[in-house]
């Protein structure tokens, strides 16, 4: 095995600090150094716990140039830590890379368990669950959501997604258009004071956020999985090639790199391989 040092991946807080397990605790002030996704956000949780470990900066637009030296400080020996800003790192955030490459490299790999929206949210949405689908983010425009969820239609488990407050009626609104007869849960601040649930058929929820003047707080959207007597979802216009998608996004002054994460998630391909195809089609 390559070198003594060891990497762990922690769970952390997704709202109330005291849900930080002791050995969540204990791992992050026994680390070498702290990768995060936000220094300031890590250094209050430190702060919160006593905890003084030099932090370094590891978001998805770093996280690529920092391998090769986490790499080097294991192979010195170092404990390191990972950390996202909340939950559980590597769901819906890169950290899946930097952990595959310690695994490859020999170096030992923990994982420190934390609390994560993904199945709080599930819990509190009382909605079935025996079999469940991770999207993360949706597409922020409108036939592009719509035709993301008709393309996930026919999984046979309840589907759980990431929204911001901003975005979060929009979605309801279509999801209300594609699946009028399944039931949704909004899942609103968790494990934070205004924790809330709503939930009924997905037009009331709809309807009811609509009605709203704003909604706060980062949200969970658990869709119901197929019901009995569902309708197929009306077939969705046929999707752009990749390169169109590139063009327009170009032409309307997104970065590349914006534009590269977009797809990626839009489309369902590597976020890397869109950023070469865009490069090339720029040059």
């Amino acid at each position: 095995m390559a070198g003594q040092g060891l990497l762990s991946v922690v769970g952390t807080p997704i709202g109330n600090l005291a849900d930080a397990a002791p050995r969540v605790i204990d791992t992050l002030a026994s680390s070498d150094v702290i990768l995060c996704e936000d220094t300031r956000v890590t250094a209050r949780l430190l702060a919160h716990f006593g905890i003084r470990v030099p932090l370094k900066r590891a978001d998805e637009n770093v996280l690529a140039s920092r391998i090769e030296a986490t790499l080097e400080r294991l192979a010195a020996g170092e404990h390191v830590s990972f950390v996202s800003d909340a939950g559980m790192p590597g769901v819906s955030d890169p950290g899946q890379r930097l952990v595959d490459a310690a695994l490859s490299a020999g170096y030992r790999t923990e994982v420190i368990p934390g609390p994560s929206a993904v199945t709080c949210a599930l819990v509190a949405s009382g909605l079935p669950m025996e079999h469940f689908f991770f999207e993360g983010f949706l597409p922020r425009k409108r036939g592009a959501i719509a035709a993301r969820l008709q393309e996930l239609a026919p999984i046979p488990g309840a589907l759980v997604f990431y929204e911001s407050p901003h975005r979060v009626g929009t979605t309801l609104s279509v999801m209300a258009e594609v699946f009028p007869q399944r039931r949704v849960a909004l899942v609103r601040e968790l494990t934070k004071l205004h924790e809330e649930v709503v939930r009924g058929l997905t037009g009331e929820v709809a309807q009811e956020i609509a009605a709203r003047d704003e909604v706060r707080g980062e949200c969970v959207v658990v869709l119901e999985g197929p019901v009995a007597g569902e309708s197929a979802p009306a077939q969705a216009a046929p999707a752009r090639s990749l390169d169109e998608a590139i063009a327009e996004g170009l032409e309307a002054g997104e970065s590349k790199t914006r534009l590269a994460k977009r797809l990626a998630r839009e489309l369902g391909l590597s976020r890397s391989d869109i950023y070469d195809r865009i490069v090339s089609l720029a040059e």
